[in-house]
């Protein structure tokens, strides 16, 4: 589904990634883990044309899209939950979803299916987004993707500041869109957290591809994880 292939990526002319490649099958959940600036985020930008790929290519479902804009390719079906939730403040949460609907070759979700999936989102529709907590929050942006119809959802750091029941919610959420057959990158700290939802992991550093293999895996070699800088 994606392929991403040697990709380099500057900011400006100092160079963020250096020959990443990876690959996202239809309905897995690839873990992307490594230290604070290793370049996961840079490489979801990359992906979604934010921060453009100058080397490589980013192909989706065989469509090379390197150098497309945000906007083209975010239509193909790949959708975002960024690490700031970026919701429309002054928008209710209801709003927030609906502008979000747009023509893709993958079924969106109906704002009932995201009150099935988040309950406490049903009360959150006629409220005003500058109003509501991280944890609701994150629940309109993660709604606010499966309502936009992908077939791929790239997660920044989804349980960042969240209660650990919501954080259970989220990764719950995840791990239902594989039975979906809807694709997910997710990029977060939690490191066991999300092995236990993920198929396949790679680990990031400085830039650069370390380590690609079974997350279950890793999950269980304490050893391997700490060599890689992850965390126990």
């Amino acid at each position: 589904m994606l392929n991403v292939r040697d990709i380099d990526t500057y900011y400006g002319e100092s160079q963020a990634l250096f020959g990443v490649s990876l690959r996202v099958d239809a309905g897995e959940i690839v873990a992307l883990l490594g230290p604070s600036g290793a370049g996961k985020t840079t490489t979801l930008r990359s992906i979604l044309g934010l921060t453009p790929a100058r080397g490589g290519a980013v192909e989706w479902q065989g469509r090379d899209v390197t150098r497309w804009p945000t906007h083209r390719i975010a239509r193909l079906g790949i959708g975002w939950v960024p690490d700031d939730r970026r919701v429309f403040p002054t928008l209710t949460a209801s709003r927030n979803l609906s502008i979000a609907r747009k023509r893709s070759s993958f079924p969106a979700y109906s704002t009932e299916a995201c009150c099935d999936i988040f309950p406490a989102l049903r009360n959150l529709l006629p409220r005003e987004c500058e109003n509501m907590s991280g944890g609701e929050l994150q629940m309109v942006s993660i709604s606010r993707a499966l309502s936009g119809g992908p077939g791929l959802v790239l997660f920044d750091e989804p349980s960042q500041g969240l209660a650990p029941k919501v954080v259970q919610d989220v990764m719950r959420t995840i791990r239902g869109l594989r039975e979906a057959g809807v694709a997910a990158i997710v990029v977060d700290q939690n490191v066991r957290t999300v092995l236990d939802v993920a198929d396949r992991v790679y680990v990031m550093h400085l830039g650069r591809i370390v380590h690609e293999g079974a997350a279950a895996a890793l999950r269980d070699d304490v050893g391997g994880r700490a060599a890689l800088g992850l965390a126990a």
